[in-house]
């Protein structure tokens, strides 16, 4: 106020404070409405507390905590331009409640309103995992993201995504409930989408790309080009043998690939890996020329043989029967693992079919060759017993090489059910060469071939008609086994037994007894010796008459009865 010089206030200065009085009486306020934002100016900062000027009859009071950065520090000053959010005011009591929050949140809403309109996005910060989700930061307001709105495929550790940063596209907002819903899927897809149409705009056979891996199954690999799977088929990965498509990639792994072949109306793409390095079976012919010797590498077995890599990309085949001159194998594990390293010979090769025909046991020499060289037929030697079955006898000869005496050739004239009666394994036998079969790698000996066949002798010891005593060794329904000599049976046919018909041979003569028979049938050849019994009596009867005739009786009629009276007899047994 304004005094004079006798300390007495001047008209002037009454009237001015007068006038500011009825201003600030007559101010209007009542623009400022509850639940609006408005501008403010920092009059006041305390440790506690800061006053805003809203043009009220009285500043409005805010926790300094509203005007905090993240480390607790204030972040506004004296005479600072703020906006704050009227939560209250009393145009009685002349108080108001501001808050600087929910000015913020307002604001925020404004502005995700306006990017949801306009299809735009907004960068958060994903927060933590909750049931269904995540809770995002966007700036001062949490939003809620869905499980099923962060990738475009389930994410298999969802705690690696918390704290990352992303452009997320409005979904929804409830000012009510204060929610909102962001999306990080969406944003994806378009850009997906974006990539598969340009990406199908450029894509040709022939063409190199690039890619992720995105799924592995046995068959093969899904490479993500950008928009567009394709598929890396297991056959097109490597020029080798692959097991498993695992052996070669693996997820989330980027790859160049080559287009092999690309449906535009199906949008499918076939993708090859080995198709950018050279064909290894290119002039394979020339580089695996037939006989050649080289060294590879068992990759794989099967019951019929092993594989080995020549080259990376090159395989043969071992088939088993190639793997040794003299083992008979019953799988090629018995001969070769998986990673031995082996000398082969190569067999052939059939470019068009990508085959080549490999051999382990054409690296040395074919023993059978020694041993047709070294026994000839006819050469006599010795050897161990070294197994017997029902059929005959296996000597060992040379190393991997056994040869067969067969049960049939163990004796001439002796009957042996098994060899086990005459041998034992580990008996050394003597034994003459009968054939060599290279071929069919066959080795036959004879034991009984060392000496001559008794029944060459046979036909000039026993001829035709001659008379033999011999022993009864076998009966049977058809006749009779008699043994002339120790080895040689001859055989009386039940219709050269008696004279009368034979029903069963047993009932007229036992094993072991001896009998004198005709000899009426001898072949060495056949090895048959027929005899018969009822020769020898059809001539004793023959010479009944004529002894008769020659002692000159008299009896002439008795003698004629008798004859006849027999007659009789031999009509009658014939007729039965």
């Amino acid at each position: 106020m304004e005094e004079t010089a006798n300390n007495i206030p001047s008209p002037e200065a009454d009237i001015s404070f007068e006038s500011a009085l009825e201003d600030y009486l007559n101010a209007d306020f009542g623009n400022l409405e509850e639940g609006h934002i408005v501008r403010g100016e920092v009059v006041k900062v305390d440790g506690d507390h800061i006053l805003v000027d809203v043009n009220f009859k009285s500043e409005g009071q805010i926790s300094a905590g509203e005007f905090a950065d993240s480390e607790g520090e204030v972040t506004v000053s004296v005479g600072d331009t703020v906006d704050v959010f009227v939560v209250r005011k009393d145009e009685v009591e002349g108080t108001i409640i501001l808050s600087r929050e929910k000015a913020k949140r307002m604001q925020l809403f404004d502005k995700l309103e306006e990017i949801q309109e306009k299809d735009d996005t907004i960068r958060g910060k994903i927060l933590r995992r909750i049931k269904g989700g995540y809770t995002v930061d966007l700036g001062g307001m949490e939003a809620f993201l869905p499980g099923s709105h962060v990738d475009l495929r389930p994410v298999p550790d969802m705690d690696a995504l918390v704290s990352e940063e992303f452009e997320f596209r409005v979904l929804k907002i409830n000012r009510r409930r204060s929610n909102v819903i962001v999306s990080r899927r969406v944003l994806l897809e378009e850009e997906r989408e974006s990539k598969r149409n340009k990406l199908l705009s450029t894509l040709e056979e022939g063409q190199t790309v690039q890619g992720k891996v995105k799924n592995i199954t046995e068959y093969g690999v899904f490479v993500d080009l950008g928009g567009l799977d394709g598929l890396l088929h297991i056959t097109d990965m490597s020029w080798k043998r692959v097991k498993h498509p695992k052996e070669m990639v693996k997820l989330g792994q980027d790859l160049e690939l080559k287009v092999l072949n690309f449906d535009k109306e199906s949008k499918k793409v076939s993708l090859g890996l080995k198709q950018l390095v050279p064909d290894p079976w290119e002039g394979i012919t020339e580089k695996y020329p037939e006989d050649a010797r080289i060294t590879g590498k068992v990759t794989n077995l099967v019951d019929y043989g092993a594989f080995v890599e020549l080259e990376p990309g090159v395989e043969g085949l071992v088939h088993i029967s190639e793997m040794s001159w003299t083992r008979k194998l019953r799988h090629p594990s018995q001969m070769v693992r998986v990673g031995d390293e082996v000398d082969v010979v190569i067999l052939g090769v059939d470019p068009d079919k990508k085959r080549i025909s490999l051999g382990m046991k054409q690296v040395r020499p074919n023993p059978w060759d020694v041993v047709a060289e070294k026994y000839p037929e006819g050469t006599v030697l010795e050897g161990t017993i070294k197994n017997i079955t029902e059929f005959g006898l296996f000597i060992g000869i040379e190393d991997g090489i056994d040869g067969l005496i067969h049960v049939s050739d163990i004796s001439w004239t002796k009957k042996i059910r098994h060899p086990e009666e005459l041998f034992k394994v580990g008996d050394t036998v003597q034994a003459k060469v009968l054939t060599v079969d290279k071929e069919n790698e066959k080795f036959t000996l004879g034991v009984k071939q060392l000496n001559e066949d008794p029944w060459i002798q046979v036909p000039d010891r026993y001829p035709v008609g001659s008379m033999v005593n011999g022993v009864v060794t076998n009966i049977t329904d058809f006749g009779l086994f008699v043994e002339v000599e120790e080895g040689i049976e001859g055989l009386v046919h039940v219709s050269e037994i008696s004279m009368k018909k034979v029903k069963s041979p047993s009932e007229m003569f036992t094993e072991g007894v001896t009998i004198e028979a005709k000899v009426i049938h001898v072949s060495a050849e056949e090895r048959r010796l027929g005899l018969s019994i009822k020769q020898i009596k059809e001539e004793e009867e023959r010479k009944k008459p004529k002894e008769f005739r020659s002692n000159g009786q008299t009896d002439v009629g008795l003698n004629m009865g008798d004859l006849l009276k027999q007659k009789l007899e031999e009509d009658a047994g014939d007729q039965e």
